[in-house]
């Protein structure tokens, strides 16, 4: 009788999984812009509009991109006031950046400028020699509410072209594509900064701070219970 042992060994070889592309993405912007309900559109594909301003999380999710797996852990700050250590031990945890402000709110745009200045200063004085900085991409939101809008579409395009980062005018309630491209886009600046070589993915260290933060596994959250993520429901998945 024919041994099936070796053909047992070929296909564990074949059946072996491609690598993880591991990155950290902080979420910034002033309260009231839109973040959270973006970060929940971009892993859950569902619009939900209120949550607790005051509640900060990171979101643990894997999806694909041009064939990769890419396990995604993004930190959706408050935008609430904080003292300068805190909000720097946050930008230090992020390797990439989006930056939120709302189309409705000139306020929220003006903070814009300040914040991509303190993530190069940041990670220009943690990186000595460092001559790039850490990927930005720049998201005016609510663009579905025009009778409200105090931003131009024009005024997005030019800070843009100034600072020189990627700048998407989106509506997360409207379009879940218009969400996920700016997280695409993230990833891609990513790759063509090198930004994911395997260096980067071995086990980084995490301050008191950044552990105190309720984590959520988005993905196995949704495949266990069946539910999204919601303001209601939101609380359910932080551990004790």
């Amino acid at each position: 009788m024919t041994s099936n042992f070796p053909l047992a060994k070929t296909l564990r070889r074949s059946w072996s999984l491609p690598p993880t592309r591991n990155i950290r993405i902080v979420v910034l912007g002033q309260s009231a812009v839109g973040k959270t309900a973006m970060t929940v559109r971009f892993i859950t594909k569902r619009f939900i509009g209120e949550y607790d301003p005051t509640l900060e999380t990171i979101y643990r999710h894997t999806g694909v991109i041009d064939g990769e797996f890419v396990h995604f852990e993004i930190l959706d700050t408050a935008g609430q006031e904080e003292d300068s250590l805190q909000i720097e031990e946050k930008i230090k945890w992020g390797d990439s950046f989006v930056i939120v402000y709302s189309v409705t709110d000139r306020c929220s745009f003006d903070e814009v400028m300040r914040l991509c200045f303190l993530i190069n200063h940041i990670h220009s004085a943690n990186k000595k020699g460092a001559s790039d900085h850490p990927p930005i991409v720049i998201v005016g939101n609510k663009k579905d509410l025009q009778f409200d809008r105090m931003v131009s579409t024009d005024d997005g395009e030019k800070l843009s072209k100034a600072l020189k980062h990627p700048y998407f005018e989106i509506s997360t309630r409207d379009s879940y594509e218009e969400t996920a491209t700016v997280f695409n886009t993230l990833y891609c600046e990513m790759q063509r900064q090198g930004c994911l070589s395997p260096a980067t993915f071995k086990k980084r260290n995490s301050s008191k701070l950044m552990e105190k933060i309720p984590k959520i596994c988005a993905n196995s959250t949704l495949i266990a219970n069946g539910r999204s993520l919601s303001f209601n429901t939101l609380r359910d998945f932080i551990p004790e």
